[in-house]
């Protein structure tokens, strides 16, 4: 095996590092229109193309979207196929540039393109490991665990092994098709909580906060979505014949061995770096919690 690091957006570096062909190109970080054309360009080097793409390009039916203002979350379908209606292509945001991306590359017909769309992705060397919100909880051994929205929500988890699953059957059978990429049986933000906790022997008291969080600080977790995203990941399994590699409770043991290990002795802040863009300071404000813990101490509290 032989690796090359290269500027992804320098089209002379791609091209040399693609020698003379490929059979298959994978492209995990693809996210603009800009980087189709790149490939299509390269379409005589390339036998197929596998592009990842997010489940945030998916639009409600009045055309709610995930990058809205406050208030207009997504009333999205619990189940939801790839033919639900997506955001408009645009450079507006990560949604829109994906949708650009992938309207783009499923027109040409240079190669065959397959676009993968998962969740919320996890795994060792993940760039958003939205798993340390409770991960960090746990070796700080707090007392309390606080969920809000009942710990109900659902943002649906896509393991990277899965996914890769995925991408190595598409790979072996080159077509043009769009498929959600998702794990089995999502779980919710309680019982993933749940899991994380037990997977570090940390006990705690669980918190469970009906209707949205009171602040950023208290119970809102990166999974914490006004409404459920759930995807209908059936297709993969009729179109490609896929099977999931794991599941939640299974694949998330090696990504929080990992995150462990990784910010051991180091600020967490460096290490998980877009996570910290993405949540903040306010992910970790233990004063915040224990002052609404001690004047709202809801009765629906249940001691583990």
């Amino acid at each position: 095996m032989r690796s090359v690091v290269v500027d992804r957006n320098d089209t002379a570096a791609v091209t040399a590092a693609l020698g003379g062909g490929c059979d298959v190109l994978v492209d995990c970080v693809a996210y603009h229109a800009g980087h189709a054309q790149q490939l299509i360009g390269l379409g005589d080097r390339i036998g197929s193309v596998v592009a990842v793409s997010t489940v945030a390009v998916y639009a409600d039916t009045s055309g709610r979207d995930f990058f809205g203002p406050a208030g207009s979350w997504p009333d999205l379908p619990l189940g939801i196929t790839e033919d639900q209606p997506t955001v408009p292509p645009s450079d507006c945001n990560y949604g829109a540039r994906k949708v650009a991306l992938e309207q783009a590359l499923l027109a040409t017909d240079r190669f065959p393109v397959t676009v993968l769309r998962p969740g919320g992705l996890y795994g060792r060397h993940s760039h958003y490991p939205r798993e340390w919100y409770f991960v960090k909880r746990a070796l700080d051994c707090r007392p309390y665990r606080i969920i809000a929205r009942g710990g109900r929500s659902h943002f649906h988890t896509t393991s990277a092994r899965n996914l890769a699953e995925l991408v190595r059957l598409a790979a072996e059978q080159p077509g043009n098709r769009v498929l959600n990429a998702g794990d089995p049986d999502p779980p919710t933000v309680r019982e993933i909580g749940e899991i994380i906790f037990a997977t570090l022997g940390h006990s705690a008291e669980e918190v469970l906060i009906e209707g949205d969080p009171p602040s950023r600080s208290v119970g809102d977790t990166p999974w914490s979505v006004p409404r459920s995203v759930v995807m209908d990941i059936s297709a993969a399994e009729r179109q490609l014949g896929w099977r999931p590699v794991e599941r939640y409770a299974e694949a998330v043991r090696d990504a929080v061995a990992w995150m462990v290990d990784v910010s051991r002795g180091r600020d967490w802040e460096d290490v998980f770096a877009y996570f910290y863009a993405n949540q903040g300071d306010e992910a970790f404000d233990y004063a915040a919690e224990d002052s609404w813990i001690a004047a709202n101490r809801p009765t629906s509290s249940c001691p583990r």
